[in-house]
């Protein structure tokens, strides 16, 4: 068997068949070079997943569920690093040297910053406070592009089984692993949450089910008022 690969790369999906070719063939480089690109499809009803065949490592089927997707993609990986990354966003040039610094570094986690694509006005702002919050709160949101290592992984016991903030509670499992690394190199990832939404309403919308959820509200509710909402 080869040696395992450095770093896996973990992409859970569901009906992306619009933005998958194109997200895959922007990691080619990477793939050639040794990075495992598996793909997790959650039960789409378009072509994502026959899309993603030719330009993934492998394409996983599992149960729908962002957490249950990204716990099924690091079952099957063999890299000694995990990158979990969104199907709408992209990585930076020298994402995998980057990563591979910040964990030789002694982090055993981190993630990138943001950048939100589109044309409203207030997504610079609204990228600038994730990035700064995160900084403060050592707390990563899934659009950053979440990185750690397999051990990491293992001893954070994987996402909670949740259906929405798996990645606020990974991020609080992680950091008692330590610190995560805040990598100022920039993801590319889709402002179309907030356009779609109205940005406003978005963010007030995100602040108010994120403090519920400080306060100890069930991920369920949060997640059946979220998809009322939107």
């Amino acid at each position: 068997m080869s040696p395992p690969p450095r770093l896996s790369i973990v992409l859970p999906t569901l009906n992306e068949a619009a933005i998958i070719e194109a997200t895959l063939t922007r990691l080619q480089a990477m793939k050639a070079a040794g990075v495992e690109l598996l793909v997790v499809d959650g039960g789409s009803r378009d072509e994502t997943p026959a899309r993603a065949r030719p330009l993934a490592t492998r394409v996983i089927e599992s149960a729908p569920g962002r957490a249950r997707q990204m716990n099924a993609g690091a079952a099957e990986a063999r890299g000694r690093a995990l990158l979990f990354l969104h199907a709408d966003t992209d990585l930076p040039p020298g994402a995998e040297a980057a990563i591979a610094a910040a964990l030789a570094e002694g982090h055993a986690w981190g993630r990138f910053d943001v950048r939100l694509a589109g044309h409203h006005p207030l997504l610079p702002v609204i990228a600038f406070a994730m990035n700064r919050r995160s900084r403060w709160t050592g707390i990563a949101t899934g659009d950053q592009g979440l990185f750690m290592t397999r051990a990491a992984f293992d001893a954070a016991g994987g996402f909670p089984d949740q259906p929405l903030m798996e990645d606020i509670e990974m991020s609080r499992r992680l950091k008692r692993v330590s610190r995560p690394a805040c990598l100022r190199a920039r993801v590319t990832t889709s402002g179309r949450r907030w356009e779609r939404g109205g940005a406003w309403r978005t963010i007030l919308l995100m602040w108010r089910l994120r403090w519920r959820y400080w306060r100890g509200a069930s991920p369920d509710d949060l997640a059946r008022a979220y998809r009322h909402v939107r």
